[in-house]
Formats: structure tokens, sequence, C-alpha cells
């Protein structure tokens, strides 16, 4: 009972770093983007976080620096799709390759460097309940900050005004513009609103789910943060269920090994990416279901003289 209630505890700090960033991604293309980026500014963000709590030993100016390292990269990645027109894929994909190797490059002198102790948030009476307590009520705050966001996501998209006009203009920027909406900022902050997240999904990796800093330590999060989104067909509740089902794969490999079950750790490793690759293949059978989903304008330029 103790091996599972840790399991769960586990899944949820590994489901976290997905969610968030999923969610930052799902905000980007609700607005018609595509940010093939999260990788890199994950990576960013989590030696920007990871140096300044070793500056400054503030866990919290940590998230606040790799959140702006995220809409930073974010903000730059926006300038050059939405107003210079460029490939949605091809900048991504660039964005990805500059974070690998510059947070590489920062970060060499932090790879020994120890962050302080971490404070334990357990909740009063609730951590000292059998079984629930160390599954639920000893994680951290950013844990039930993700479960936040999501319910705070599906309220502002689907129950406000903003949230109205952002998806209008993912599904149609032409009737948006139409209208009088500014689509390329509107475009613009919900890029660096989802970079923001990535950077505080990167953030929460560097100092809280492996407390060390150590080159290309996302080790692909991002791409499944990416597939995730599909995979939820841009729904923030299917989002956060994702994130826990792949956090879940991915602690499975280290709790087999914990009870000793006889299976190469290499097979055990490939388990989130194959789940990925698998979950992509069965959604990609129904092209139509997808379709139905998905923003209509998602990956295409906007025009406003047009």
């Amino acid at each position: 009972m103790d091996s599972t209630a840790l399991l769960l505890a586990a899944t949820l700090s590994a489901g976290t770093v997905l969610a968030i960033a999923s969610l930052g991604l799902l905000i980007n293309e609700k607005a018609g983007i595509v940010n093939l980026g999260a990788e890199g500014m994950m990576l960013c963000a989590a030696i920007a976080g990871f140096a300044t709590v070793i500056h400054t030993g503030n866990t919290w100016l940590g998230f606040a620096a790799g959140m702006a390292a995220g809409a930073f990269l974010a903000a730059i990645f926006g300038g050059l799709v939405i107003w210079l027109n460029t490939n949605q894929y091809a900048t991504g994909l660039a964005l990805t390759l500059f974070g690998t190797g510059f947070s590489a490059f920062a970060g060499i002198k932090y790879v020994q460097e120890k962050l302080p102790e971490q404070t334990q948030y357990p909740i009063p009476y609730l951590a000292d309940i059998p079984f629930f307590g160390p599954a639920l009520f000893r994680q951290h705050p950013m844990v039930y900050v993700a479960m936040a966001l999501t319910g705070g996501l599906i309220w502002f998209l689907y129950r406000t005004r903003a949230g109205l006009v952002l998806r209008s203009v993912g599904e149609s920027p032409e009737s948006a513009h139409a209208l009088g909406y500014p689509v390329r900022r509107i475009r613009l902050a919900a890029v660096m609103a989802g970079g923001a997240l990535c950077g505080l999904a990167g953030a929460y990796v560097s100092l809280v789910y492996t407390p060390l800093w150590v080159e290309g330590m996302i080790a692909g999060k991002g791409w499944i943060a990416l597939a995730l989104t599909t995979f939820a067909t841009w729904r923030p509740a299917r989002v956060l269920l994702g994130a826990y089902l792949f956090g879940g794969v991915t602690m499975l490999q280290f709790h087999l090994q914990g009870l000793g079950v006889n299976v190469p750790s290499q097979l055990l490793s490939m388990l989130p990416y194959l789940a990925t690759i698998v979950v992509l293949v069965l959604i990609s059978r129904n092209p139509l279901w997808i379709r139905v989903n998905m923003p209509s304008s998602i990956g295409k330029p906007f025009y406003p003289g047009a």
C-alpha cells in the first residue's frame, strides 16, 4: 500500500511538468499558433530558474525567472511568425535547437551546484490520512497550481468574452479582424502566456522534479507536451488527465525497478516515448475526429491587409 501511494505521488509530480507545459501550448494553439520550441524554452527556463535560486536562495524567484525566460523566448518566436510571417514549424524547431545549445552553454558552471534544502509543504491534518495523505497531500504547491490552472483555463476559454475572442482568432482570424479585434496582438499575448507556462514547467523540472542542473535534462518532455495537446483534442481537462497518464507511465519504470522486476532498464526508459507514439498512431486513425476539435486556422499565417 505504501509503495502504491508513493507511485501515485510520483505520478502527480511527473504529470505536473507535462500538464503546465501542455496548457501553455494549448493556449498557443487555441489562438492558431503552433510552437515547436517548447523543448528549447523549457531548457532555458530550467537553467534560468536554477541559476536564480543558486544566487538568491529563493525558489519562488526561480519560478519567476523561468517564466520570464519562457515568455521572452516566446515573444521572439511570436514576433517572427506573427509579424514577419516566418514558417511556424521551422521557427519553432530553430527555437528548440537554440534553447538546447544555449542552455548547455549557460549551464556549464552550474552542473556541480546544489540547491538549498527543499521546503516541505504537507497540508495540515490531511497529510496524516493513511494512503491518501502521502499520495495527495504532501505535494509541492505547483502540483495544485497545475490543477487550478486547468480549472481557470476552462473557465477563461468557455465562460469569458476574452476566451471567446481568443478562440475566434484561432478559428477565423479574418472574421475576428473584420470585427475590429487586433488579431496579431492577441496572438502575441497568447504565445507569450504559453511561453511563460512552458517556462514555469521547465523551472519546476530543475527546482523540484529533479533538483539539479544537467544538460538536456528536459529529455523530450516538451515534445510529449506537444503530442499531449493533440491527444487531449485541445481540451484542458483532458490535458490534465493525459498528463497524469503519461506521468504514471514515466514513473512506472522506476516503480518496477524498485520491485525487482527483471526487465532491461533501457526498455523501461522507452515507455513514455513508446506510449506517445502509440497514442498518436491511435488518434491518427480517426482524422475526422481531430479536424472537428482542432482550431481551424492552426499553423496558418494571417495577413491583415489581404
